[in-house]
């Protein structure tokens, strides 16, 4: 049996998506193969017919030891799509052996978005031609994907807070088969731009959070193209959306006076199930035993006019 083989192998069969722990999930939903593919933090994947029981967590993503992300990266944030004819794991990579600056006392560890490929939904999930898509010395994530009104392909990426102070959004272009990057990043918005998310600084102030979390971007009905994005209410993880004014990524982008979640609910997506209704999956939180868990949900979401509303929590039928 190959390394392939003994890593596919399901652990945990028919089990319910309330009984599974898993943090910025992301729901693939693919045609072909009438499968729902779902990963996150953690890099591991899980396996649907019908949103309701999944098979898994199966291994999938196989990174190249004598890389920057060393032999045992921490992977979080992981995502899949299809693009021409391949599917393509957007995913943020830390080697904690390698240290890269030190910022107010935090040692940063050596943190980047970076895409592997597949031939199948299913994996494996194999390194491409670049070896690193974004600049060694800065610490990002949470890369999604976007292809512009210009027909090139984007990551969309947060540059943490924990070295800037003032997360941003950021979006870099990738290459036709997307192995690697093309010229520069530009700013899209920054954390304190953010009228809704709240923190206390270090001073006893209180003001907009500096974290930047969870970019996903999407177009309305009407064209209007949107961003959801996660922040903190103090110590609440929520989560908020910005519209383009120039509906291109280039913006500027504005961000909406409110949340569009509850609170305790983040780091969402989008996806049509394959009867085409649409959904955003997202996770919540809560203490157990001392430990911080989260869970995967389903909110049912409306994009038919100007902007994204999201609707009760969806239930798959039996």
């Amino acid at each position: 049996m190959d390394f392939f083989e003994r890593r596919r192998f399901p652990i945990r069969q028919d089990v319910p998506l309330d009984s599974i722990i898993l943090s910025d999930p992301s729901i693939l939903a693919d045609s072909e193969t009438e499968t729902y593919y779902m990963t996150g933090t953690g890099g591991l994947l899980w396996e649907s017919k019908d949103l309701k029981f999944w098979d898994g967590p199966y291994e999938v993503a196989m990174t190249d030891p004598s890389s920057w992300m060393g032999l045992n990266p921490m992977i979080w944030a992981a995502e899949l799509h299809q693009y021409k004819g391949k599917y393509y794991y957007f995913a943020t990579f830390t080697n904690r052996d390698v240290q890269i600056d030190t910022v107010r006392g935090n040692a940063i560890d050596r943190r980047a978005s970076h895409v592997l490929v597949s031939d199948k939904p299913g994996g494996p999930y194999v390194p491409m031609e670049d070896p690193t898509y974004l600049p060694a010395d800065e610490p990002t994530l949470d890369g999604t994907f976007w292809v512009g009104e210009d027909g090139k392909p984007y990551m969309i990426f947060c540059h943490e807070w924990l070295q800037n102070w003032n997360g941003t959004m950021e979006k870099i272009e990738l290459k036709p088969d997307l192995s690697g990057t093309v010229g520069g990043r530009e700013i899209l918005f920054r954390a304190k731009d953010s009228p809704w998310s709240e923190e206390e600084y270090e001073d006893g102030s209180a003001g907009p959070s500096k974290v930047t979390d969870g970019p996903y971007l999407f177009r309305t009905e009407t064209g209007r193209l949107g961003m959801i994005w996660t922040s903190w209410v103090h110590d609440v993880y929520t989560q908020g959306v910005a519209y383009s004014e120039s509906g291109t990524i280039d913006g500027p982008w504005v961000q909406e006076e409110e949340p569009i979640t509850p609170p305790n609910f983040g780091h969402g997506m989008l996806f049509r199930t394959l009867e085409g209704k649409l959904l955003m999956v997202a996770h919540s939180h809560k203490s157990v035993n001392g430990r911080y868990i989260r869970y995967p949900h389903y909110f049912e979401v409306d994009i038919s006019g100007d902007k994204l509303k999201v609707g009760k929590i969806y239930q798959p039928k039996n």
